[in-house]
């Protein structure tokens, strides 16, 4: 029971088992396929503390941005096969969008929605490196569970969500939908909590029942948005809706925690310095998935799996750090 709240437990089917390569041939690449959000984002660097009713100065810059976005499109720059399923508006934003995802490498099942704007995110980035956000996400909810197809989640090894993808109607139902064409399939599910407020806007026991609803076989959060949904600094509790939780904790590295094996540890990692954090997080998930997948491939047991995931996710996010996101090419 979870804040007075027994959530629901839905049969869950079988993962398909990740077949270790045999020695001396070629690990085939992780498939991974992620559902959200793709979106333009419009980013805001004041050089100091903004000051109210006047300017200051500071950087500009429209990206392409998302949480689901950004986590294919770093996992296909890690060398796994990404897809993206998403919707964007019938305009020009959401084509250029569209083309510099596929650019990176990412299949894009993108449906164009007439008379919906393609997603915007504002985003405020204090000198710390802190991020707020305005969020008009348009046509990115408007994604509906009859646009899926189930050949879309046919041989991939990983079905990841931002939790995101599990809030309101159509994009929640359409979730769930994939998560069942995706189980269908064989594969494992990935959740991460991707922003607290969104998912507590209804109370923590609806979002304990919607995350156990979902059943992810790892969840994934920050230690901010752990303690946010549970009410108290100690995520094990998370353990009573995945399996294993990965606890994002920034600079500090990673806390993994298992609930077959009973077991928590740490993943250090080195401090990298950055005046903007955004989408570290995701590049973060995508090292996990590609890691965690590939040292399945090579026959790891679980927990040398989870512990080669969260490794790989560190070395992400720090590459991440280090390199941002290009600017959006509006042609």
């Amino acid at each position: 029971m979870l804040n007075g709240v027994t959530p629901p437990a839905p049969p869950r089917a079988v993962p398909r088992r990740i077949v270790p390569a045999r020695a001396g041939s070629r690990l085939p690449p992780p498939r991974l396929v992620v559902l959200g959000d793709l979106t333009a984002d419009v980013v805001l660097v004041p050089a100091r503390p903004l000051e109210r009713a006047t300017d200051v100065p500071g950087r500009v810059a429209i990206r392409r941005g998302g949480s689901a976005a950004n986590t294919a499109s770093w996992a296909a720059r890690l060398g796994a096969d990404a897809a993206l399923v998403c919707a964007v508006g019938r305009d020009r934003m959401g084509a250029a969008l569209v083309e510099a995802l596929a650019a990176d490498g990412v299949r894009v099942h993108a449906t164009r929605l007439a008379g919906a704007r393609t997603a915007r995110i504002g985003i405020v980035v204090a000198p710390d490196g802190e991020r707020s956000f305005v969020a008009d996400r348009g046509a990115a909810q408007l994604l509906a569970p009859a646009t899926l197809r189930a050949a879309w989640f046919r041989g991939a090894d990983v079905l990841h969500l931002p939790a995101y993808s599990l809030l309101g109607k159509p994009l929640g139902d359409a979730g769930l939908a994939a998560i069942a064409h995706a189980r269908a399939a064989g594969a494992r599910v990935t959740v991460d909590l991707a922003s607290s407020a969104p998912l507590l806007a209804e109370g923590r026991a609806a979002a304990l029942a919607l995350l156990a609803r979902a059943a992810p076989d790892v969840l994934l959060a920050t230690e901010d948005e752990a303690a946010r949904l549970l009410g108290r600094r100690d995520p094990s509790p998370l353990l009573r809706v995945a399996p294993a939780v990965v606890v994002k904790r920034g600079r500090h590295g990673a806390t993994v925690l298992d609930r077959a094996g009973r077991l928590r540890f740490d993943v250090a990692t080195r401090p990298v310095a950055a005046a903007d954090t955004t989408g570290a997080g995701d590049a973060f998930d995508a090292g996990f998935l590609v890691g965690w997948v590939s040292a399945m491939r090579r026959g790891a047991s679980a927990i040398t799996a989870l512990r080669a995931g969260a490794a790989a996710a560190n070395r992400a996010a720090g590459r991440h750090l280090r390199g941002g996101i290009a600017e959006l090419d509006l042609g």
